[in-house]
């Protein structure tokens, strides 16, 4: 009987053991995983905040110097965008192609962040009708991610503005229409319009197919910027926010206060809880490695308890 009962508790202890073993096993690799995503996630975001180019901003003051400097070290930037009251403010690049920059950087190294860049059929003084320009929809409102906001009636009302900056000149942006289009639409993503017409009848079908726009007398004599982005909503979609160039520099109005996406409004977006995800599963891991070790010892000692209850 004992030995009986001796080969059944090591069994049952073995079992035990093993799966308890594999549960950790698994649980610590999930735990492994959790820290390289969150890692990597930051990495990307810090290689895509706008706040690493911040001191290279071409300014009133320094005449362009430091934007100068920047250029030394990647001679394919040529401009800078500022979205006002919103994170897009990026120095912008034009590559041989229009695959080159979705995955390297303004400064021309390999990031999966991209760069901000102008379409290869467009002059990069912005002489042309119309350029188009790209940019990835990413997490924490880094790059064009925060494109998707004009969506929302009041805040396609409250951002009007912005400024564009080549040749060694500030130019403003006057934004007038936010349009969501296929990424495949050849009507949108068409360049170099040349016959009078066909840009009228460009304009038109812009505001037509516009979820938002403003009553902004846009003519066949003026420059548009299109700022394209993947969109949330649909596989192949984009939001499109679409802007006229103007002689006129317009006051940034939220230059003294934070961009209006704080830290509540990054968690309730799409983006946000994919970003805040990595770190819940982290900890959620953590607990269950604790409980796990908690019920362990629990069994332990109940174990314990009858074995030596049977014995006598």
């Amino acid at each position: 009987m004992n030995a009986a009962y001796m080969i059944e508790k090591k069994t049952i202890s073995f079992a035990n053991s093993i799966i308890n073993t594999s549960v950790m096993i698994f649980i610590l690799l999930l735990v492994v995983i959790g820290c390289y995503a969150i890692w990597d996630s930051d990495q990307v975001f810090q290689t895509a905040n706008s706040a690493r180019y911040e001191i290279y901003k071409p300014t009133i003051e320094d005449e362009g110097k430091s934007f100068e400097e920047l250029q030394a070290i990647n001679s394919d930037i040529f401009g800078w965008l500022t979205v006002y009251g919103t994170h897009i403010d990026y120095p912008v690049v034009q590559g041989f192609d229009n695959i080159h920059y979705v995955n390297y950087n303004a400064e021309g190294e390999y990031s999966l962040s991209g760069s901000i860049f102008l379409d290869v059929a467009c002059n990069c003084e912005f002489s042309d009708f119309n350029s188009i320009i790209y940019g990835h929809h990413m997490e924490k409102q880094a790059m064009f991610g925060e494109i998707g906001c004009f969506n929302e009636k009041s805040y396609f009302d409250d951002h009007k503005y912005g400024m564009i900056y080549c040749d060694g000149k500030e130019h403003g942006l006057e934004f007038f229409a936010i349009v969501h289009a296929d990424a495949y639409d050849g009507n949108v993503f068409k360049t170099r319009i040349t016959k009078r017409k066909d840009r009228q009848a460009y304009i038109d079908m812009l505001l037509d197919r516009a979820i938002y726009f403003r009553d902004v007398q846009i003519t066949a004599d003026d420059n548009i910027i299109l700022l394209s982005t993947c969109s949330a909503s649909s596989t192949n979609g984009r939001d499109i926010l679409a802007a006229r160039i103007t002689d006129e520099i317009y006051v940034d109005a939220f230059k003294t206060k934070e961009p209006e996406n704080t830290i509540i409004n990054r968690i309730l977006t799409v983006d946000g809880l994919a970003g805040i995800w990595p770190q819940v599963s982290l900890w959620t891991n953590i607990f269950f490695i604790g409980l796990l070790f908690f019920q362990r010892t629990r069994f332990n000692k109940k174990y314990r308890h009858v074995i030596s209850y049977e014995r006598r």
